[in-house]
């Protein structure tokens, strides 16, 4: 059975804006296509492993937004954002 990478810990530290910087980088690089075979492995090793992260970071942001709503009673309250 295939073991899933592990979250480095520097990643687990990035922000969601400096990952997905760092993930933009990795592809441009790939796509010129002028790294070492060994070194094009690592790097997309490492942007899958940002990519996951980016995609943890946005289904936290997205589990935290809510909207605001207004009961018939004219009362506010909040409930979660429909986003799907």
């Amino acid at each position: 059975m295939a073991k899933e990478p592990t979250v480095h810990k520097d990643i687990v530290s990035l922000s969601f804006e400096d990952a997905l910087k760092e993930l933009e980088g990795i592809v441009q690089q790939l796509e010129r296509g002028q790294v070492k075979l060994d070194e094009a492995i690592t790097a997309y090793e490492r942007g899958a492993l940002l990519k996951r992260h980016c995609e943890q970071k946005l289904a936290e942001a997205k589990m935290k937004v809510e909207k605001i709503v207004f009961a018939s009673d004219g009362s506010v309250g909040t409930q979660p954002a429909d986003l799907g």
